[in-house]
């Protein structure tokens, strides 16, 4: 779905863009999903609210950290990697759409 997306409106948009298309194509094929979904700090014995939040997490398993900048940096992986130990979920896919191609700008992780 994302490669369609992606086919179809090219490199060079806003990262809002291929979010807004990725997740009406997600949820027309059936899938649930939350956009900008609030994740809480564990600290301590305490969680807080502290205001990150991921992109889309798909079905409470995956989330979808979208980009759209020149090249990924470790630091946006680093992020995701962050946001899956927080949520608790196990599958993240980390999305450049601001190449030629969205296969190059797609990386897989699992916690």
């Amino acid at each position: 779905m994302a490669i369609r997306v992606h086919r179809h409106l090219g490199p060079g948009l806003l990262e809002t863009v291929y979010t807004q298309c990725l997740c009406w194509e997600l949820q027309h094929s059936g899938l649930r999903l939350e956009r900008e979904a609030p994740i809480a700090v564990a600290y301590g014995d305490v969680r807080l609210p502290c205001g990150y939040r991921a992109d889309v997490i798909v079905e409470e398993q995956v989330i979808l950290e979208i980009k759209s900048v020149e090249r990924l940096v470790p630091l946006h992986e680093a992020q995701l990697l962050t946001y899956l130990r927080l949520s608790g979920c196990r599958l993240g896919l980390l999305m450049n759409f601001n190449g030629l191609t969205l296969k190059d700008g797609l990386r897989r992780f699992i916690r």
